[in-house]
């Protein structure tokens, strides 16, 4: 690509001037010698070409960082380290009567549910979101939310809890739980003993809700160990959404995982075809975005900084290639995990990614021949320090319906990424 993005001006500004959204500008180069900023009207910057190893901890990185003995690069290699036996669960004594317990140290910011399902290994995801829903868990006599955060010394009121039955070993498991054990066998990019990569197809959901009977979570019962712990889910993507998705195998590799991701040490890249061609062909989408519900659909809804629920939300963008001007392949670079993110920024912009049932409604906007009106929108490549060391660098292929549209289009799918060399932030 001929156009690049530099670093921010670092002249300290106004939260407000910082956070207004400039979808079609790219940042201010920052050159040696002139004033920094630049003169208005000038091109925009390009993404730098190299850039130092800061994106990952030195000490997360070690020798592999991203080179040849990097983790995970294949799902069919063996791990570049050696790695100690996964800390195993600890049995707790399931509550048959209410009781009280203190936070402690070591479950300090923990999420409401994560605790539960530390202290009492075996309990199923719905069965904790009933009891944290229905309020009959209470922190410091209050009701809470599944995502809060606990701090040490907090009082956490524990209702009588059902814990689910261990499941039998492999070779006794039913038809069906063998057929689910298969099904995510063929889904794994790259496993380990403590963490699991799967790509995700499309209109699978990674969790449940209204009338859903299969996803991902569900599926994970299946690799219930003897001691009731299953492997639990680090990050969620969305339903019609393909691709990457990290799962801890261990308490230990899940306290690891989402601290790397709370931290922004996870890289993720993701692809998707849209409309016409941005402009800038790279750039940094910068908005507050907030919910939006009624009665028959949720989205997220470009906000102001301070109005309600409305959280920042950053995206880079790099046109990888197009098809005549009409459909461009772009590559995206969330620096922050907010719902519906990406979509809702690209439609921002005006180039709303094909497919997209909540986010495309440019009018009379066909869909060219050959292509399935299905989201095109790939959790492409995820990079994040291993809990043990080294890196995870797994990376999903197109799925069906997108490789068919690449083929069709003659869009090549081993060109360089631009995005790879922008900012982490």
């Amino acid at each position: 690509m001929s156009r690049r993005i530099k670093r921010m001006n670092p002249k300290p500004r106004s939260r407000d001037e910082r956070d207004e959204a400039r979808p079609h500008q790219a940042r201010s180069a920052k050159k040696a010698g002139p004033r920094p900023g630049g003169k208005p009207g000038a091109k925009p910057p390009r993404f730098a070409s190299e850039r130092a190893e800061r994106r990952l901890p030195k000490s997360a990185l070690g020798k592999s960082a991203l080179g040849k003995s990097a983790l995970g690069r294949s799902a069919l290699g063996k791990p570049a380290l050696e790695r100690s036996e996964p800390a195993k669960p600890v049995e707790a004594l399931l509550p048959t009567k209410v009781q009280t317990v203190t936070v402690t140290a070591d479950e300090n910011n923990m999420r409401v549910d994560r605790f539960l399902e530390a202290r009492f290994p075996g309990l199923s995801f719905s069965h904790i979101q009933r009891v944290v829903r229905k309020g009959e868990l209470r922190v410091d006599g209050k009701r809470v939310d599944s995502k809060d955060r606990l701090e040490e010394g907090q009082s956490v009121r524990i209702p009588p809890l059902k814990l689910d039955a261990p499941k039998a070993a492999a070779g006794s498991l039913s038809e069906a739980a063998q057929k689910t054990l298969q099904a995510l066998k063929e889904m794994t990019i790259y496993e380990d003993d403590d963490v699991l990569v799967l790509n995700k197809p499309a209109g699978l959901a990674v969790q449940g809700g209204s009338g859903m009977t299969r996803h991902i979570d569900q599926m994970l019962e299946v690799m219930r160990d003897a001691k009731g712990q299953k492997p639990r889910l680090v990050h969620r993507i969305d339903r019609e959404t393909s691709g990457c998705l990290l799962v801890a195998k261990t308490r230990f590799a899940a306290s690891h995982l989402t601290g790397a991701f709370r931290s922004r040490s996870a890289r993720k890249t993701y692809w998707a075809l849209v409309p016409g061609l941005p402009k800038p062909k790279q750039g940094r989408i910068s908005t507050f975005l907030a919910k939006e519900e009624s009665e028959d659909d949720t989205i997220m809804r470009i906000a102001q900084h301070g109005d309600e629920g409305a959280s920042h939300a950053v995206t880079y963008y790099a046109v990888v290639e197009t098809a005549g001007n009409k459909l461009t392949w772009v590559s995206l670079k969330p620096v922050t995990g907010r719902t519906h993110q990406l979509r809702a920024h690209m439609e921002h912009i005006g180039h709303p990614i094909v497919g997209d049932p909540k986010y495309f409604n440019i009018e009379n906007w066909q869909l060219p021949g050959g292509l399935q009106n299905r989201l095109h929108l790939l959790a492409r490549r995820i990079v994040i320090p291993h809990p043990r060391g080294g890196v995870i660098d797994a990376t999903a292929p197109l799925p069906p319906h997108m490789q068919q549209s690449w083929n069709l289009l003659g869009l090549d799918a081993t060109r360089f990424d631009p995005i790879e060399n922008a900012p982490e932030e």
